[in-house]
């Protein structure tokens, strides 16, 4: 249940940033770089989304299960 909460917590993280990225976008010319910021945490925080997972399949706290099944 905890590894679900934690993920369910980071989607929702990923989503605002790449929410603030493009509004940073619309209203900025570019000279701040906010715009990059937001990105760049997206990215990470994606990326470590994804090494979160395979921690909790390889450490046997979640189950992968195939689509349909």
């Amino acid at each position: 249940m905890f590894g679900k909460i934690i993920v369910i917590a980071t989607l929702a993280a990923i989503l605002y940033n790449l929410g603030a990225g493009l509004y940073y976008m619309m209203i900025e010319d570019g000279g701040t770089g906010r715009t990059v910021g937001a990105l760049t945490r997206r990215i990470g925080l994606s990326v470590a989304l994804i090494l979160f997972v395979m921690l909790c399949i390889a450490m046997g706290w979640i189950q992968p299960h195939g689509v349909g099944r």
